[in-house]
């Protein structure tokens, strides 16, 4: 069996396209799709291990992958991978820029440490990869870039390091994308809501419950597959997007229009209406759902 993607067959031939976080989650499910569509992928994420397991399976399934190990916070290391990226490949078309993280905590209870480095993790280290892209390759060449961020409309109450970061990276993204705009470079951004991802099962315990209760709180009655939001990322780099730049796309159910702390519950509907999309062959549900 392969991807079943929504896009045709081919739609990235002879494109290679940069997937940070890459290993696990929703970045490892983009580069499966990206892959079965033509595209050369490289990998980064910090622990190479989990990346060469993901560059396998695509291998396996016919497609083509390079990983490269990166601290995307670390800005040498940013600027010297790209140039090693560049050595490899002579034309990079495009970024997803997926790589992230951050814990649960009240804000009074986040150190400046604590703050900081989910910040440098959620945008500055997205900046970073963006910006030498950019620099060293996509001013002379035009590219795209889509930038992964997260369901911070009304706030992300217990993550508010989180919510700023997220914030900022979509502000990042509407600059970046009238600066760099005259060069041909597209840049768009995502902002997945709750999502069946291996991210779940990074969190503690208490707050399994809660984690399979969200789809209580989605209008939609469910949360998202891997898939759902690998194939908005996609399409903003397929050519059928040619024309967009400098939007966020909330792919979350519209789960982010009613109250953060979900004070206002809808009545019963009729939400097996919607049924979930999964075209990614080697999904896995998290271990927490199958609980």
């Amino acid at each position: 069996m392969s991807y079943q993607s929504t896009l045709a067959a081919g739609s990235f031939a002879g494109q290679t396209i940069v997937v940070t976080g890459g290993g696990s989650g929703i970045g490892r499910c983009t580069a499966h799709e990206l892959a079965s569509l033509g595209a050369k992928v490289l990998l980064l994420g910090r622990t190479l291990e989990k990346l060469e397991k993901v560059a396998a399976e695509i291998a396996e399934d016919g497609g083509v992958a390079e990983c490269y190990s990166l601290d995307i916070r670390d800005e040498e290391k940013v600027t010297a991978t790209v140039s090693a990226m560049l050595e490899n490949n002579a034309r990079i078309h495009g970024l997803v820029n997926n790589a992230g993280g951050q814990f649960p905590s009240p804000l009074e209870a986040i150190s400046q440490n604590g703050f900081e480095t989910v910040v440098r993790s959620n945008l500055v280290g997205g900046f970073l990869m963006a910006r030498e892209l950019y620099k060293q390759h996509f001013q002379a060449n035009g590219g795209n870039i889509v930038n992964v961020t997260a369901d911070n409309l009304n706030g992300m109450p217990g993550m508010g390091h989180s919510g700023a970061a997220r914030a900022g990276m979509e502000n990042f993204t509407k600059t970046a994308a009238w600066e760099w705009g005259r060069y041909g470079v597209r840049v768009n951004a995502v902002a997945p809501g709750w999502v069946a991802s291996s991210g779940f099962d990074t969190y503690p315990d208490w707050m399994k419950e809660g984690i399979r209760n969200l789809k209580n709180h989605v209008p939609l009655g469910r949360i998202a597959s891997e898939a759902e939001i690998a194939s908005v990322m996609c399409f903003l780099l397929s050519k059928g997007a040619n024309f967009i730049s400098g939007q966020v796309l909330r792919v979350d159910g519209a789960a982010s229009f009613g109250s953060a702390q979900a004070v206002f519950p809808l009545p019963p509907g009729k939400r097996d209406n919607s049924q979930t999309y999964n075209g990614f062959h080697r999904a896995e549900l998290p271990q927490v759902l199958k609980d």
